[in-house]
């Protein structure tokens, strides 16, 4: 490459280039040219074909005798037009369509786990088998980072159980078809989320679900949640379960989707045919998955070196592979070379100096193995990794402007730092003001304008909770989630606080701090958790609440052993989130919706005080409006499933989940994760025993034990709680009367025993 300063003397049109110049630009065009015609690098043995249609097959894959390594042979089916890839033998119906080498993982097709094709059957069972190998040696596992599992259909629920263990629910989803939405050829216009046009898989016709949990294979339960048919829509799209990447799930749903709509022309294809896309992970020297319950052989794979090893190359490493359900390893080319690394000359140096954009040099780019080195040409000194940098000096003062450019590139280092140091510092000075001016912005949009000093009252500064955290130290952590992290601090002020910090910078994030800091800043009940203020000089604002000590009600109610939270206490409990949730619904200016109402929202302080929190999902009801049209938000288990099908929120949607809260209270039993053999949820069931007079095979035996008359009158208000029609459910103001007055009951029944007690004593004495 010439440097800038040949090519200003170019430039000026009447000096001729030195002939050290000339000759430095030849060495860089031949040395380029030589690069750029240089032969790829092998992907196969010796002979072996490297390609099955349009996919490239590299080694150790192998389509021919004697090609691929043990066990990692695959078919080329030419019988097709274009040929296609299967693994294995050509048995196997899974088709090959990526193979990556540099991250171990294959896209292969796969069809739907379940297939209801039925209009009259309610419910189907299909299975997700590809890994059970039978203990055999096979390389393949489940990328479940990769794949989710998604339905199709209209009013239907899937379900993804550990194999022939329908007590053990991996995940699950759920999907509804609006009418008005879905059936509506007008949605179905200009997309610009690469869905050709069609919605998202987000619960209308469609949803999908995270793969938490790893098994060899799966049972997929298939579920009609309306058995009837009410949905018109529901006769037009079929009904079907996969297992599939997740990055494609919106390709496979617009397929399906446009098929419904295309199913009368002639020649229009079925659904049943589509083929999903499935990432799978694959290692050398592999182990069996692990079943449920066994552990993984985690021994290093990597310790086998020399012959015995897949990694050839001689520029390449081994990479260990073990997870907690397989085990094995991969080969990868070493840094500054690219390739097959699972062939003797596979991995090949990068010419670093072909692409500009792969160094920084402004001099002469000499290639290396694995690396570069960047210098003044001959007849040139300076620092060749700068612009410029390189100045042309004469024989009889080269020591002289050897030691003068030492000097010079002593004095631009020194300099370069101090200013990068300066320049950082009011960068940082500048990124907190831009934050907090914007988030500053927008929560007082939000706040209320007779309320105009509250920002001011509660905004804190970064310096502040950086002092009160130790800097966020992790032993100052109180825990957190996918979201974000709580911090316990000291403010100067010496209150004790939970600082809430978010981990993910997404508008939906800033949107759900600011929402809170809103509603938060705004109310005032003794059961709700106090919002001491916020801190607006980072991306995503920090929320600063009053420190809870005890943990929340999901930790309290969920423990190990027979005994758990004392049944008074649990009927307090409800009374109190009760009223917090009238509160917000009946006695602000404007009402607010919670909108995830479930135990592990209810903190509890030393007293076992409820302190209603997590605001992040709240919504404010216009007071002449009874409902608002939202996008669905919710925890599974506690999402009221009217609110879920139509996108329509009321109060009664706490109501529902308030009601699930109670039969938790009432059966120690986890909402979210519940599960019948016959596929109902913990709501359903409860119901159904309650109408079959048979609650105690669902109760808990210390709440059947310590309760009385009025654990009847408690299920009776949970199962009209969790009404499937909103209309048919008591408001939450009702709810709390209702139990104030099963309490007060309770509480006088116990003081009359007491006094018939004391009676009886003093009779006896008479006598």
């Amino acid at each position: 490459m010439m440097l800038p300063n040949h090519r200003r003397r170019l430039s000026a049109g009447t000096t001729t280039p030195s002939p050290v110049a000339t000759v430095a630009a030849v060495l860089v065009m031949l040395h380029l040219w030589t690069t750029t015609v240089a032969a790829p690098p092998p992907m196969g043995l010796p002979g072996c074909p490297t390609s099955c249609g349009d996919v490239t097959v590299p080694y150790p894959f192998g389509i021919s005798a004697n090609c691929s390594f043990p066990g990692f042979n695959l078919t080329c089916d030419r019988s097709q037009d274009p040929p296609r890839l299967l693994l294995g033998d050509g048995a196997s119906s899974f088709r090959v369509t990526d193979i990556f080498l540099h991250n171990a993982s294959m896209r292969i097709l796969s069809g739907a786990a379940v297939n209801h094709t039925s209009k009259w059957v309610s419910e189907a069972i299909g299975t997700w088998a590809f890994l059970d190998r039978n203990g055999s040696s096979w390389p393949y596992a489940l990328s479940y980072h990769n794949n989710k599992l998604f339905a199709v259909g209209c009013d239907i629920q899937a379900t993804l159980l550990q194999r022939n263990d329908y007590t053990r629910v991996v995940t699950g989803c759920a999907s509804f078809c609006a009418v008005d939405g879905l059936s509506n050829k007008a949605i179905w216009g200009p997309a610009t989320d690469g869905s050709d046009g069609c919605h998202p898989c987000t619960g209308n016709g469609c949803c999908k679900a995270s793969i938490p949990l790893y098994y060899p294979s799966y049972d997929v339960h298939l579920k009609k949640l309306d058995p009837l048919g009410h949905n018109p829509v529901g006769l037009w799209l079929p009904n079907m379960a996969f297992i599939g990447e997740q990055s494609r799930i919106n390709q496979v749903w617009c397929q399906i989707f446009r098929w419904m709509y295309a199913r009368i022309r002639p020649g229009a294809p079925s659904p049943l045919q589509h083929l999903v896309p499935v990432m799978l992970e694959w290692a050398m020297a592999s182990a069996p998955p692990a079943q449920p319950g066994e552990v993984a052989d985690n021994t290093s794979r990597c310790l086998t070196v020399g012959a015995s090893s897949a990694c050839k190359s001689r520029y390449s490493y081994c990479h260990n592979m073990n997870t907690p359900f397989r085990s094995g390893y991969s080969c990868q080319c070493s840094e500054g070379f690219d390739g097959n690394p699972y062939l003797s000359d596979g991995c090949q140096d990068i010419n670093e100096c072909a692409d500009p954009h792969n160094h920084n040099c402004y001099g002469e780019c000499i290639n290396k193995p694995g690396t570069y080195e960047c210098r003044c040409p001959r007849g040139f000194r300076g620092n060749s990794s700068m612009i410029n940098g390189c100045v042309k000096t004469s024989e009889g003062l080269s020591i002289a402007l050897g030691v003068g450019s030492g000097a010079i590139v002593l004095f631009i280092v020194v300099s370069t730092a101090f200013i990068i140091s300066k320049v950082k510092e009011r960068r940082k000075k500048r990124l907190r003001q831009r934050f907090f001016k914007q988030n500053r912005g927008q929560l007082l949009q939000q706040l209320v304008c007779q309320n105009a000093d509250i920002a001011e009252r509660m905004i804190i500064t970064l310096e502040e909770l950086e002092k009160a955290t130790n800097n966020f130290d992790k032993s100052r952590e109180l825990g957190g989630g996918g979201h974000g992290t709580i911090y316990k601090g000291i403010l100067s002020s010496q209150h004790v606080v939970a600082i809430k910090k978010s981990k993910i910078v997404i508008q939906r994030e800033i949107d759900e701090f600011i929402n809170e800091v809103a509603i938060l800043s705004q109310v005032n009940h003794r059961n709700i958790v106090k919002l001491h203020g916020c801190c607006l000089e980072t991306e995503v604002p920090l929320l600063v609440y009053e420190f809870i000590s005890n943990g929340t009600l999901y930790n309290h109610l969920h423990v190990e052993g027979p005994l758990s939270i004392s049944w008074k206490d649990r009927m307090r409990i409800a009374v109190e989130t009760t009223r917090a949730l009238t509160y917000l619904h009946s006695l602000v200016s404007k009402p607010i919706i919670h909108r995830d109402v479930k135990s592990p929202n209810i903190l509890l302080d030393d007293n076992l005080i409820v302190k209603l929190s997590d605001f992040g999902a709240s919504r404010y009801i216009p007071i002449d409006q009874d409902e608002v049209q939202t996008s669905v938000r919710g925890t599974l288990g506690y999402l009221d499933p009217m609110y879920s099908s139509t996108g329509l929120l009321t109060e009664k949607s706490d109501v529902y989940s308030f009601g699930v809260l109670l039969i938790e209270l009432l059966t120690r039993k986890k909402p979210d994760s519940y599960r019948t053999s016959q596929g109902f949820g913990l709501a359903n069931h409860f119901v159904s025993l309650l109408s079959e007079d048979n609650l105690v095979q669902i109760l808990d035996p210390q709440v059947y034990k310590e309760g009385d008359g009025e654990i009847i009158d408690i299920s009776l208000l949970a199962a009209i709680c969790v009404k499937f029609r909103s209309d048919d459910r008591p408001t939450m103001r009702q709810v709390e009367m209702t139990l104030e007055s099963i309490q007060a009951s309770k509480e006088f029944s116990s003081e009359a025993t007491e006094d018939d007690d004391d009676d009886d004593i003093s009779c006896d004495e008479l006598d």
